[in-house]
């Protein structure tokens, strides 16, 4: 009968404290997952907000050109005009495809952050 109370207290105490084991390891997983998910957001936001400055940019360049070409064509130069109006397009698109380099420049490294510290949790 004493065997079987100490034999019984023993397992119970052995499966009470398994869960508290298992919750000693699962905080860093979720904390190394979290951080992981924040960097490559917050770079995402980053390269987003790049992108956009420079679209705006561009836009606006590609605008003041545009007006300057009417005023140019009012007045009877449609050379200069046609050439204004080609160079607002070409500053507008230089400007276009720098900010979708930089915004895939900070998703990737976003994504690479991500991936090393999933890999990193795995380990653990």
């Amino acid at each position: 009968m004493k065997n079987t109370l100490a034999i019984t207290a023993a397992l119970l105490a052995i499966i009470t404290s398994s869960p508290v084991m298992a919750d000693d390891t699962a905080p860093a997983k979720v904390g190394l997952d979290a951080r992981g998910d924040r960097i490559e957001q917050r770079l995402d936001n980053k390269g987003d907000r790049i992108e956009n400055r420079l679209d705006e940019r561009g836009n606006r360049i590609e605008d003041r050109l545009d007006t300057k070409a009417d005023k140019a064509r009012e007045n009877g130069h449609e050379k200069r005009a046609n050439h204004l109006e080609r160079k607002g397009d070409r500053i507008d698109q230089h400007l276009d495809k720098r900010g979708d380099r930089i915004d895939n420049h900070y998703d990737r490294k976003g994504e690479r952050i991500n991936n090393r510290l999933d890999r990193r949790n795995t380990r653990r």
